[in-house]
């Protein structure tokens, strides 16, 4: 009696064909990252606002941790001694120097969802207190955003009634802008707000020479 061929096995589920060792990143969620606290003072002159820190930032505690950032080298840079003193190296002394030069530093977003480091990749973002930054800011004149993602939310910054500018990103991510580019950008912007406007001389009457200061006792 001839044996009825053996039936063929149904076919693997694509579950089944995945491999065993699939990343543990594809089967959870991106955990909830919470952001920085802010650099700023009663001093501050300028905010510069970026969107959220990059991963580097976060595993360091650091604003613009990140090796290839250029957010530091522009400070360095931005107006050279003896104008200004030398940016440090430390990064607790380098936030005592953006103080004293009338900088602070913030983020858009207080906390969010992100795998890896960029921006397009936030998700369910919480927003950050600006509206309180006149109060904790009496000397704020200028908002200056640093790259697209930050200056999306502008609006909440032209709320406080202050000039807020879009600056080129100093992320490395933003690769078609060359350093000296971003420089003068960053320069042109910032260094208005920063620097003390000379007094302008006071008007004399017509026909009338200015008073002569008496002369310095021998």
């Amino acid at each position: 009696m001839a044996q009825r061929p053996a039936p063929s096995p149904a076919p693997a589920s694509a579950a089944a064909l995945a491999p065993a060792h699939r990343s543990a990143d594809a089967n959870q969620e991106a955990a909830l990252l919470q952001g920085l606290p802010p650099i700023l003072d009663e001093r501050t002159r300028v905010l510069v606002l970026g969107s959220f820190p990059g991963a580097a930032s976060l595993a360091a505690g650091q604003y613009y941790a990140h090796p290839r950032n250029q957010f530091w080298p522009i400070m360095a840079a931005l107006h050279t001694p003896p104008a200004w003193p030398a940016l440090p190296p430390d990064y607790v002394a380098r936030q005592q120097w953006l103080l004293q030069q009338g900088i602070g530093l913030w983020d858009v977003y207080a906390s969010c969802e992100r795998q890896g480091s960029l921006d397009s990749a936030i998700r369910n973002a919480s927003v950050n207190a600006l509206h309180s930054l006149r109060q904790r800011c009496p000397q704020l004149a200028l908002i200056a955003h640093n790259g697209g993602e930050s200056y999306r939310h502008r609006r909440l910054t032209e709320a406080l009634g202050l000039p807020v500018l879009r600056l080129p990103s100093t992320s490395p991510a933003n690769a078609s802008w060359s350093f000296e580019r971003k420089l003068a950008a960053w320069r042109a912007a910032l260094l208005p707000a920063l620097l003390p406007t000379p007094s302008p001389a006071l008007p004399t009457a017509p026909g009338h020479a200015p008073a002569p200061t008496s002369p310095a006792p021998q």
